[in-house]
């Protein structure tokens, strides 16, 4: 009978709260020798790492941290921002990476809104904090953090980062989360419209995330993966804590350029990063002397707009294994991937470039992503054209934004987290994004995916990175307008690149006008489109 077995209670023995936490410990343990964190001239082993963090703990709580404080950084992807993903939630802390490339009036936004107590900041980045911090009411202790690697700047903290380590206990006895679903970390969205909100993740989401990406990108153990992703952008995908359980390498770079990538490869010898399309394009655009060959294969993740088929065609030829995967800052990051099928090694290569740019299925740890007609509340036919919402459920989704009970609500519907992002469903369940809602553009009654339309732009030679979107128009209420970034050295014409778009294109979804220049990024390397948008409505 059911009450035969459910009278059995919950001890310590039986039931501990996950926590990604738990990996550090349990891989200090068994490699304490093997190389942990990789940065420049620094180098420090798991043992290393293990005691530093707990040091970075212990001189939180001495400066009087109790569970639930915030605690931010801003700070470039080097040793120091690594340590903070394990020590600050060591002292019970909410972790807050910041975005390097926020201006003041957002960095003084975060620091007020979520309450920040203490700040480890980059002397690089220390005008914007000095300036935020001038203006919040509370006060907030600052840590600087010193890089001789990096463009020096100001200490306008107490006490400088190494020398703040020194009053922690290296052997400090931390606690695990007296709930799983203890806020871990707060990260705040770009505020791409109106301010950014702050998602607060869970132990248990961070701890299901790594073992699902584990299982979803094969990874082996002590792989050296190059950290690319901002670790202040999603915790940085949450790799700091998955590569931890898999006692991997971590290699840190301040810069992500093309040939600091391939550097870095034949250098350590890395074998899996991440990163966006852009970082992609960076790579395969890059000058044949600053490329390699490789011995293996480099695995890649890449996740932001869907990737031009054109440019995942290119990055195989270098010999990068990518791999398309897509979430949200709300979903931890990558919940969905497009897992590689037997049945795709017969089809010609671009048919294969082209099924690798689709979002796909689940990942392990996701309880499910669906397609759903937002009006009827019904999934949608797996007929890959019918269009819906990407709506997902499962662990690896946020408690709900901070402070925010209205935005909370409205971002879960029915028991789903609702994304935004108009896409179809293929018979094979695979998901494949169209765009986002606010991205669709309806022409003349029709509905053009801007997507769509870069696809067909990043196959011109001349084209480094390409965003469409809608331009109001009196006659069909709105027509594409391309903004476009050239390649060094390349040049095309308006009316040429709009006859390009003639032989792959129906009429009324070809670009209508294509603006030249840089196109507006944020940190982690997507195209702000709502600076675009803007921009063609004054045009």
């Amino acid at each position: 009978m059911e009450e035969n077995y459910e009278a059995f209670d919950k001890t310590s023995a039986n039931h501990v709260s996950l926590t990604p936490l738990s990996f550090i410990q349990r891989t200090a343990d068994i490699f304490p020798e093997r190389v942990a964190v990789i940065y420049e001239d620094r180098e420090y082993s798991w043992s290393e790492t293990y005691k530093r963090a707990r040091q970075l703990a212990s001189a939180l709580k001495k400066k009087g941290i109790t569970p639930g404080d915030t605690v931010s950084i801003m700070a470039a992807n080097t040793p120091e921002m690594f340590e903070a993903h394990f020590g600050v939630p060591m002292a019970g802390a909410v972790l807050n990476t910041i975005n390097i490339r926020l201006e003041t009036e957002t960095v003084k936004y975060i620091l007020a809104h979520s309450d920040a107590k203490i700040i480890l900041v980059d002397t690089a980045f220390s005008d914007v904090v000095s300036r935020a911090t001038k203006f919040i009411k509370h006060e907030i202790l600052i840590i600087d953090i010193v890089d001789p690697h990096g463009p020096g700047g100001k200490q306008i903290g107490t006490m400088e980062y190494e020398t703040f380590l020194e009053t922690g206990d290296q052997n400090f006895h931390w606690l695990l989360p007296r709930d799983e679903w203890q806020a871990l970390a707060l990260n705040y969205t770009s505020g791409t419209s109106g301010k950014p909100k702050g998602v607060v993740y869970h132990h248990r989401g961070a701890y299901l995330m790594s073992m699902g990406t584990v299982v979803a990108w094969e990874l082996p153990h002590h792989p050296v993966y190059l950290y690319t992703v901002p670790m202040f952008h999603c915790n940085g995908w949450g790799h700091a804590w998955t590569m931890t359980l898999v006692a991997g390498t971590i290699v840190c770079s301040r810069t992500v350029t093309a040939k600091a990538i391939f550097g870095a490869i034949q250098k350590h010898k890395v074998t899996h990063f991440g990163g966006a399309p852009i970082v992609l394009s960076m790579l395969t655009d890059a000058p044949k002397e600053d490329r390699i060959q490789f011995e293996n294969p480099v695995k890649v993740l890449t996740a932001g707009a869907p990737p031009p088929s054109a440019i995942l065609e290119k990055t195989r030829s270098l010999g990068f294994e990518v791999m398309q995967v897509y979430g949200l800052t709300e979903t931890f990051g990558h919940v969905t991937q497009s897992l590689w099928r037997e049945e795709w090694n017969e089809l010609d290569f671009s048919r294969q470039a082209d099924l690798q740019s689709w979002q796909g299925v689940s990942f392990p740890m996701t309880d499910s992503a669906a397609v759903i007609d937002r009006k009827t509340g019904l999934q949608v036919p797996r007929d890959g054209q019918t269009q819906g919402e990407i709506f997902i459920r499962g662990n690896t989704i946020m408690k709900g934004y901070y402070k925010s009970e209205k935005a909370t609500q409205e971002a879960f519907v029915d028991g789903w987290f609702c994304t935004g992002d108009a896409a179809v469903w293929h018979d094979n369940g695979y998901i494949q994004i169209k765009d986002r809602l606010k991205d669709v553009i309806i022409s003349g009654g029709e509905n053009i995916s801007s997507v769509e339309v870069e696809g067909v732009l990043y196959r011109n030679t001349a084209v480094a990175a390409a965003a469409v979107v809608a331009k109001p128009d009196e006659k069909w209420g709105e027509v594409p307008c391309a903004f476009v970034e050239l390649k060094t050295g390349q040049d095309i014409t308006e009316e040429e690149l709009i006859n390009f778009c003639r032989s792959h294109l129906a009429g009324f979804k070809r670009p209508k006008h294509v603006v030249f220049g840089e196109l507006p990024k944020t940190a982690t390397g997507k195209i702000q489109k709502f600076v675009l948008r803007e921009k063609a409505k004054e045009l």
